[in-house]
């Protein structure tokens, strides 16, 4: 409801008379400013630092990293090539991962908040809509991958057929695994973080043991060039090199790019930048650069793509231990995925708390899982929905890099405008210089753009034999598009009235609280 607020209702709403979020006068429980989108105030933010690293080493230590190195195999790489890929493009990908860290640190916002400022306060909907459903796919891709490794494990068991499709049995699996991921992202950030850092740690140590016994103990072909008289060459390699580090290189890193101020909101200011930018950064790298040359090492002798396989014909009996501990990484994947997916979705002003928006992408996860259960091609799927990814998160970031690293550098326009309510003049309504360098950026990436699917082999791809540049050329298309129109939108509305507004914030009661917050 957009009624304007008696003097009395804004200041349980957290709001002054012209609308603006005051959150100087509002004495709400952390709980409450993490379930209704607030910004997190310093009372309630953690000096440990350790906890980024913890929460991005466990969202990556998932078979779905392992999976991706042997997709560079399987796609006819070598290894050599294939590891080159996967360090320099998660470099490159990680490095600029930690720029989004520090503004979630900066602000206390949510990274689908602190796209208000470059999209509109309603044109921003569009980037959260998308975030919320990707996160959904993310959430299925992760659930399903465990069935496989699940499936795995029941076979060595003798419980089912492995080579059966087994198709009610990975239902039942993934609904109570499902119920396990919802269950912790429901309790928020500090059960997300303590969950991480109680086993993360043991998850490493038997990790490390499974990389030891594959790369000392079984017949790995270092020196693997590519699939015996088919060995890519010249434009070939470049092209295959190419559509791989969109995948699993620096495209693996974009696409965390709009996860990354949910979780370091919650560190404190006081924390060194240098310190929160390295443990997030090396949380990242280390889990993915190593899963993926173990997954590739793996599929040099086995030539599989397909995790449940991968263990079972190379570890045999080490099979149980290891796909018990396993287990863990996408588990701790998906609670982030649910959490994003909730405050996304809360982005767009809808008037549903956190807790109740988990449940919903547990069902919905759950049904986008059933999808992927019958899908037969495994490396098809996989490709086009990690290259599907690229072609929004790096037109994304392009315009998200532009607007805080030069517009609110050279214009300061300040953090609390981003909660402010529907109406501000703060902020503009749809913030067309955006959310028009985001469509041109989505469209530069398609055109360079070269996957599995023919649907997503764009003509200038196709020309130049099968280059995949997709993320650069989305990229660098959103921040030119946006330094030329950004700049005359965000002055007008971050110099002259900021007092002047008639925002409307509405409040919606908290279930959890005994006030009312704004709907923001």
């Amino acid at each position: 409801m957009q009624e304007k607020l008696s003097t009395s209702a804004q200041r349980r709403a957290g709001s002054d008379a012209n609308g603006h979020a005051d959150h100087s006068t509002t004495d709400h429980s952390a709980t409450d400013h993490e379930a209704w989108l607030q910004p997190i105030p310093e009372s309630a933010r953690t000096r440990k630092v350790s906890g980024q690293f913890w929460i991005w080493a466990g969202a990556n230590l998932a078979p779905i990293n392992w999976v991706l190195g042997a997709l560079g195999i399987h796609l006819g790489l070598g290894f050599a090539d294939t590891v080159t890929v996967l360090v320099l493009g998660n470099l490159i990908g990680m490095l600029l991962f930690g720029c989004f860290v520090l503004l979630g640190q900066k602000t206390g916002a949510t990274g689908m908040v602190l796209a208000r400022a470059a999209f509109g306060r309603r044109g921003n909907y569009l980037p959260a809509a998308i975030q919320a459903l990707l996160v959904i796919g993310w959430c299925a891709v992760n659930t399903w991958i465990i069935l496989d490794l699940v499936m795995a494990l029941f076979g060595t068991l003798g419980w089912v057929d492995p080579e059966a499709h087994n198709y009610a049995w990975k239902i039942g699996v993934a609904t109570a695994i499902m119920a396990a991921q919802v269950a912790i992202a429901w309790f928020g950030y500090k059960a997300i973080a303590a969950f991480e850092k109680w086993t993360v740690p043991p998850t490493i140590i038997i990790l490390a043991v499974m990389s030891a016994v594959a790369w000392f103990g079984m017949k790995i072909d270092w020196g693997y060039a590519g699939p015996a008289g088919n060995i890519l060459e010249g434009s070939e390699r470049i092209a295959a090199m190419s559509a791989v580090m969109t995948a699993i290189g620096i495209g693996w890193g974009i696409t965390w790019f709009t996860y990354a101020a949910d979780y370091s909101r919650f560190v404190s200011t006081s924390v060194p930048k240098k310190k929160v930018y390295l443990a997030s950064v090396l949380g990242q790298f280390i889990p993915v650069v190593w899963l993926g040359i173990l997954g590739a090492s793996l599929a040099t002798n086995s030539g599989e793509v397909d995790p449940g396989k991968l263990i079972v014909q190379n570890f045999g009996v080490l099979a149980l231990p290891v796909l018990l501990m396993v287990l863990h990484g996408p588990i701790a994947t998906n609670i982030l995925n649910i959490y994003t997916f909730s405050v996304a979705t809360q982005a767009l002003d809808i008037t549903i708390s956190r807790r109740k928006l988990n449940l919903f992408v547990g069902v919905f996860s759950l049904a986008a899982v059933v999808f992927f259960i019958f899908q037969e091609n495994f490396a098809e799927v996989l490709d086009a929905w990690l290259i599907g990814l690229v072609a929004w998160v790096a037109a994304w970031g392009g315009v998200m890099l532009v607007h805080y690293f030069w517009l609110e550098k050279r214009w300061p326009g300040g953090a609390e405008r981003l909660f402010d309510g529907i109406g501000t003049r703060r902020l503009p309504g749809v913030n067309w210089a955006g959310v028009t360098s985001l469509l041109a950026g989505i469209f530069a990436t398609w055109l360079f753009m070269y996957g599995l699917v023919p649907a997503m082999q764009g003509p200038i791809a196709v020309a130049l034999g099968g280059w995949d540049l997709s993320w650069l050329a989305g990229g660098l298309t959103s921040a030119g598009v946006y330094a030329i129109l950004g700049p005359r939108v965000h002055v007008r509305y971050v110099t002259g009235s900021s007092a002047d507004t008639d925002a409307k914030p509405a409040v919606v009661e908290n279930p959890d609280s005994a006030g009312a917050l704004p709907v923001i």
